[in-house]
């Protein structure tokens, strides 16, 4: 279950941003963008992020998935095509391998739903770099 290194290295993102902003905002949502040909099952991510993060400051976070699908491209075609993940990869119509993935293997958090302590008073949501 890598879902559990990658719950890891993600808190740890995410604690460094919170700790990089000037007020330490409340951390309401994490929005990812995952790809299903990263193999990863969003439901065992999500519960281990819950479990990873109980009494820590991120306790009730939410994360927001958002799930690409796998999209190749066939040079021989000309055309992309949705190869079915564990069955069948190559090209649909003229059956040559897959060789160049478009969409489905991004891992990344998208952006930090937060909400600033009451002295700022503002909602807002911003991008993240990983480190």
């Amino acid at each position: 279950m890598h879902e559990v290194d990658m719950t890891k290295a993600l808190i740890q993102t995410l604690q460094d941003w919170w700790q990089a902003q000037p007020d330490m905002p409340e951390i309401r949502a994490v929005h990812l963008t995952i790809g299903q040909f990263t193999c990863v099952e969003p439901a065992s991510l999500q519960f281990a992020f819950a479990a990873q993060t109980q009494d820590t400051e991120l306790a009730g976070v939410a994360l927001r998935i958002h799930e690409t699908s796998l999209i190749a491209y066939c040079h021989s075609c000309q055309q992309e095509y949705r190869p079915a993940i564990g069955q069948q990869y190559a090209c649909p119509t003229c059956h040559a391998p897959l060789d160049d993935i478009r969409s489905g293997r991004e891992l990344k958090i998208d952006h930090i739903e937060y909400r600033q302590p009451a002295s700022v008073a503002r909602e807002s949501s911003r991008p993240v770099s990983p480190s």
